[in-house]
């Protein structure tokens, strides 16, 4: 009996032992749940806690963007006021705004990609009413191409020119802005596979709304690859009217490189005084292209015409050279110039910023305006060769710097109408109607030619090209309409007119 209860006990022990060990063991493993609930529900406090702290970080910023103070900075290199005795940095009174815009939320109808073609001011304005078409229908901009291929070869991207985080924020309350495709889209266009266009020339925004947004309602991508003058002038609605001008004037600021080395170049006039641009329209392709050899030599005649047969683009090919002439439809010559400066009682001691490329026939050409005007500078002799070795080869970079001199300058003369001579008036004028000698070209060469032969004499002939050219002066106006005729009524960036009332917001940029 002893010794069947002793088995027991040891039996029983022993299946106790088992017993206990199994509870230890799930004991155990309820507390290892139970610790990793503990530390599950805490890292999901922690995770919830960052994402409220973070949402309401978010939202405050937003409503400080909305609330706090405007903030002004001066621009550096902007209209400087000659009369003005404060130092370079201080003496515009034309700051611009800072603060940061709240977005515009809308619905998006599909991504505008675009290539810009021409020279830098042609593609300056084409962005701007880019953005004018972007924001009307409701679409995503795409950061635009810049034209590579054209006379001057440039390789700038847009960054190279534009200050392109100025231009993506301080638009992000009127349009979305990217610097690329989305990577599914991306895969498309690389393929080849996105559809494009040229728009028609000059159209109204409803040819936009009725022809070119349902492209986008099909295709999601559409690209436009020509943007020169693909808006009209007149007949658009005033809001969008004064947002090309909010482009021109504020988005489009130029790079911190090029700023600060136009404001050297205009320190370096100022110091010396007063000074004159002179947009020498007199190089190689624009004599090409229009075919205006006069002062040429037979071999130059030659290599001119040889170069406008060779760009097919460049429709016209037999050019009547004198003909043009006299109808005003050729840059003046340098020695044109020259007459025609003088004529004006331009003092031949000032400084004469040479705003161009290099002029056709070099310094032979260029002897006549040099022996009126000994204070001739081109920015190429006013720097040294370090400060533009990033420039070089990069035509639009260097024609921007052209464009902030011009802005700056006491007096600005184009000796053509072409895309700089008409920004920059339109700027100019938008500036508080800087003075812009706007010379009338075909009375121009009349009156040389009567002097040339002696029908003239030289105080009728300067007495006569004052009195044509007293109410040309860049100031204020209104542009001028011709129905059905765009191109020959007044471009809207020569003479936005609708700008230049008092704005709610400061605009005057670069």
């Amino acid at each position: 009996m002893k010794e069947s209860d002793q088995k027991c006990n040891n039996s029983c022990d022993w299946k106790m032992g088992f017993r206990f060990s199994d509870e230890e063991k799930v004991e155990k493993l309820k507390n290892s749940i139970s610790i990793s609930r503990s530390r599950m529900k805490l890292w999901m406090t922690r995770a919830i806690t960052t994402v409220l702290l973070w949402t309401c970080f978010v939202h405050l910023m937003a409503l400080g963007e909305l609330w706090r103070p405007k903030l002004f900075i001066t621009w550096p290199s902007r209209c400087f006021h000659f009369d003005s005795p404060m130092p370079l940095q201080s003496s515009s009174s034309l700051p611009y705004n800072v603060f940061l815009p709240p977005k515009r939320i809308y619905r998006n109808n599909g991504y505008l990609m675009v290539s810009c073609n021409g020279g830098l001011n042609q593609m300056r304005a084409a962005i701007c009413d880019m953005v004018v078409i972007a924001r009307y229908l409701n679409l995503t901009l795409i950061v635009p191409n810049l034209d590579k291929t054209s006379f001057w070869a440039d390789p700038s991207e847009f960054e190279d020119v534009f200050d392109i985080d100025h231009f993506v924020l301080s638009l992000r309350d009127e349009v979305r802005i990217l610097r690329k495709l989305p990577p599914r889209l991306e895969r498309r266009f690389e393929s080849n596979t996105i559809y494009s266009l040229s728009p028609i020339s000059w159209s109204n925004i409803s040819y936009y709304h009725n022809q070119i947004l349902p492209l986008f309602q099909k295709y999601k991508v559409v690209h436009l690859n020509k943007t020169d003058a693909r808006l009209a002038n007149n007949g658009l609605p005033i809001e969008l009217q004064k947002l090309r001008c909010r482009v021109n004037f504020n988005a489009l600021r130029f790079t911190s490189r090029i700023e600060e080395l136009g404001r050297k170049v205009v320190q370096m006039l100022r110091n010396k005084g007063p000074f004159l641009v002179l947009h020498l329209r007199y190089e190689m392709d624009m004599l090409a292209f229009s075919g205006c050899t006069r002062g040429c030599n037979n071999d130059e005649v030659d290599e001119l015409t040889r170069m406008r047969y060779a760009y097919p683009w460049w429709k016209e090919k037999v050019i009547d050279s004198e003909l043009k002439r006299k109808e005003g439809l050729c840059p003046l010559t340098p020695e044109e110039t020259s007459l025609v400066l003088s004529a004006l009682g331009i003092d031949r001691n000032v400084q004469i910023y040479i705003a161009s490329g290099e002029i056709y026939g070099g310094d032979r050409r260029m002897e006549s305006l040099a022996s009126a005007f000994p204070n001739l500078v081109r920015k190429e002799t006013l720097l040294k060769p370090s400060d533009l070795r990033f420039f070089q080869n990069h035509s639009s970079q260097m024609a921007a710097l052209d464009y902030l001199v011009s802005l700056e300058s006491d007096i600005f003369v184009p000796t053509y109408d072409g895309n700089m001579a008409k920004v920059v008036e339109g700027h100019r004028r938008f500036l508080g109607y800087k003075k812009t000698i706007l010379l009338d070209r075909k009375l121009v060469v009349s009156l040389i030619d009567q002097y040339d032969n002696g029908s003239l004499g030289w105080d009728e002939f300067s007495s006569a090209m004052k009195e044509a050219h007293s109410n040309r002066d860049g100031s204020s106006k209104k542009r001028v309409v011709i129905p059905d005729r765009p191109k020959e009524e007044d471009y809207f960036y020569t003479n936005p007119h609708e700008c230049l009332e008092a704005w709610e917001e400061p605009l005057r940029s670069s």
